[in-house]
């Protein structure tokens, strides 16, 4: 393995509980957990397992707690190769976990625990993570910190690519035009997409002519629409859906490994869309992630 990382993943590395219910409590009672899995997820420790799966070097700088050391989350992440070594390790604390609880009419509630990602913003800048790959991609996390790495990005000249996913409502409006004028390409859903246009009090085009050459908007099982500023339209892989969490996640390292072989915009949101759609035959984000080959055995419409 190179030395000089493909990706830096920032953001997000988490313990999920998805927990699924007959129906969910009123104020004061309780309910019966008919089911609970715990997984592995994070956005950012989603885009790396990924990357890493389809062939990246990947990095990860999240923030862990005591609790981290010794999991199985952390041996899979060092047999896959991933470098953890920028990791902000609070002893003191416990790793962020995720509480996702789901009824039988498959409506979710969701709680995060932030645990030792409060102490993002007092952390340091990883620089030597940032000096030695190519891309960085800030995902749900601390705004200021995902500020300070993309100031710092932007000056060593790296591609950054920036989704703030459910965090989104913790940016200000100034901290948010700032990291999105740092970034190449702005991921994001629909609805982040319109929060994000109406936070600056900005047009998409507006958006683009003050940061991002690139903006990947995301509509679930109605596909994608890639802006370059023309538009690109990029039908969803047609799958059998089990989980849709930690697809998107999924797309963003599908198109950034796409986009960093210089492939065409098109290209990469076709790859990115056929990495989700293994994603998705699965409950879990990390549960069914495939390999480079299997991607393009379904981009080609092979049965895989």
């Amino acid at each position: 393995m190179s030395e000089k990382r493909d990706l830096l993943a920032i953001g997000h590395t988490a313990f999920d509980y998805i927990i699924q219910v007959g129906e969910f409590p009123d104020p004061n009672s309780s309910t019966a957990i008919e089911k609970m899995k715990n997984l592995h997820g994070g956005a950012a420790a989603n885009v790396a397992v990924v990357g890493s799966r389809l062939g990246l070097n990947t990095s990860l700088v999240s923030a862990v707690g005591g609790d981290f050391a010794g999991s199985e989350y952390q041996l899979v992440l060092n047999k896959l190769g991933i470098d953890t070594a920028d990791m902000i390790v609070v002893e003191e604390d416990t790793t962020p976990t995720a509480f996702v609880l789901t009824n039988s009419n498959d409506d979710q509630i969701s709680y995060f625990y932030w645990g030792a990602a409060k102490n993002f913003k007092n952390s340091e800048v990883p620089l030597k993570s940032i000096m030695k790959t190519k891309a960085i991609h800030l995902a749900t996390g601390d705004p200021q910190f995902n500020r300070k790495c993309g100031e710092v990005a932007r000056e060593q000249e790296k591609l950054i690519s920036f989704d703030p996913g459910q965090d989104l409502y913790m940016y200000s409006p100034q901290e948010l035009k700032e990291v999105v004028g740092l970034c190449n390409i702005l991921f994001g859903n629909h609805f982040e997409i319109d929060r994000i246009k109406n936070t600056l009090g900005m047009s998409l085009k507006e958006i683009m002519e003050n940061g991002p050459e690139i903006v990947v908007k995301t509509y679930g099982s109605q596909g994608s629409t890639i802006y370059t500023p023309e538009k690109i339209k990029i039908d969803a892989t047609k799958s059998v859906v089990q989980d849709p969490t930690g697809a998107g996640d999924s797309y963003r390292a599908g198109f950034i490994t796409a986009y960093l072989d210089d492939n065409d915009l098109e290209y990469c949101g076709r790859f990115a869309s056929a990495v989700a759609s293994f994603i998705i035959e699965a409950e879990g984000c990390q549960t069914n992630v495939p390999d480079y080959d299997m991607v393009k055995s379904r981009m080609e419409g092979k049965k895989v």
